[in-house]
């Protein structure tokens, strides 16, 4: 007889009672094209067929999504193709609750419409008290562009030519800002760009200064940069693209702008990141004097780049809630990172598993050459592929691969990660 006649038929297969709940949970289309590939198998003959149902069942996806969670055991804390900044309990939370109907743009008391995401704003403003006035929009690229558009479209944005950076994927700051119908004008040398260079270069046709922190890398040597306060006598808006997100000075990074110190300073705007070192969601960020924020808010063009209900709620927890993993993770005690290393290591002796002394970053084009003392348990470099395809993302070097604890939850027991670990590689 042939084996392959014993396979069960589609329908038969999805009456089975788990199946019949993952498709309540998933949709019948992710659940039929498991049974589907798992019927394959057993037409293959590499299962029987009397496994099938088992089989489907056990490929079924977590959720209907295909974007899968991962463990940075990378040590950099804001990676980028990890998705940046991981959300706080709080601001999971948050989001939940904000995945159904919300009043977003409702007023409860007067049963009419009301000012969206106030209270994110409220949030925000509280967070930064040097900004008059605030607004979020999707990113920072956003921010940008939406300046560009409502303050120097068809007029030119002075900018130094040591800050004319490339953001990431290809995306270069110059293209952007002219892709606004914006023309820049450059100042000053790679290098070096003084206040008289901006001062020279303002005219009538300036819409404003823009000054922009190049996060990605930075120039040593011979060099020298005008800072936001040397250019606020120019007669043009001042904007501050300070990249990273910081709201206020951290201590840890000296040499990283924050929007307090830039408006104190006399920036007149100030835009940033809200999934970098703030912690949040993907955010641009807004702060700055009231006229100007508020005929940014009022463009046309804000209505394309405004953030979603989901965003909203995520950001004000972010802001209002505990400290975001990624500011943990940036005040980690280098002590107790080692401390979690050596209990992971201990837990996989049979895996020629070694603790390391570890350089920790923060990432995300923040902070360039700042390095984080850490530490890592070191694996045999031909463990990376079968971990990343287990969701655990550690970095080569060396021929080994590193698994550094600084950005690892600390609420992932190390015990609980040896048996992932284990799982994956098999017991030795």
């Amino acid at each position: 007889m042939d084996t392959r006649r014993r396979v069960p038929r589609t329908d038969a297969v999805l009456a089975d009672s788990r199946l019949v709940e993952a498709a309540g949970r998933l949709g019948r289309g992710i659940v039929k094209a498991a049974v589907n590939r798992a019927q394959e198998r057993a037409r293959a003959g590499e299962i029987p067929a009397e496994d099938v149902v088992d089989a489907a069942v056990a490929e079924l996806p977590a959720t209907a999504a295909t974007l899968r969670p991962v463990i940075n055991a990378t040590g950099v804390l804001l990676h980028t193709n990890l998705g940046r900044a991981p959300l706080s309990e709080a601001a999971r939370v948050a989001l939940a609750e904000a995945a159904g109907c919300t009043d977003v743009e409702f007023d409860l008391e007067t049963g009419g419409r009301g000012r969206r995401g106030r209270g994110t704003l409220a949030a925000l403003a509280a967070a930064c008290p040097a900004a008059e006035a605030v607004h979020v929009v999707n990113n920072n690229a956003a921010a940008l562009v939406l300046v560009a558009t409502a303050l120097a479209q068809g007029r030119e944005i002075v900018i130094s030519r040591g800050e004319m950076v490339e953001i990431g994927d290809g995306f270069r700051l110059p293209e952007l800002l002219a892709s606004t119908g914006a023309r820049l004008r450059e100042v000053g040398t790679t290098n070096r760009t003084t206040a008289a260079d901006y001062a020279e270069a303002v005219g009538p046709d300036t819409g404003f200064v823009l000054k922009v922190h190049p996060s990605n890398f930075r120039i040593e040597g011979f060099t020298a940069e005008a800072p936001v306060r040397s250019l606020t006598g120019l007669g043009v808006p001042v904007v501050a693209d300070i990249g990273s997100g910081l709201l206020a000075p951290e201590p840890l990074l000296p040499a990283e702008p924050d929007a307090a110190t830039a408006l104190t300073e006399g920036a007149d705007l100030v835009t940033a990141s809200g999934d970098k070192l703030l912690g949040g969601p993907q955010a641009g960020l807004l702060l700055g004097r009231s006229a100007l924020v508020e005929r940014l808010r009022r463009h046309p063009l804000a209505r394309a780049l405004r953030v979603d209900k989901l965003t909203l709620a995520a950001l004000e927890a972010s802001l209002r809630g505990p400290e975001p993993p990624a500011v943990r993770a940036l005040h980690a005690d280098p002590v107790i990172v080692r401390e979690r290393a050596g209990l992971l290591a201990k837990e996989l002796t049979g895996h020629d598993a070694r603790v390391v002394d570890s350089v920790a970053r923060v990432g995300g084009g923040g902070a360039p050459g700042v390095e984080l003392p850490s530490a890592a348990v070191s694996l045999p470099g031909d463990c990376a592929v079968p971990l990343r395809h287990a969701g655990i993302v550690g970095r080569v070097e060396d021929g080994r691969v590193l698994l550094d604890l600084r950005a690892v939850p600390t609420e992932l027991d190390p015990a609980d990660l040896a048996a992932r670990v284990r799982d994956v590689l098999g017991e030795r």
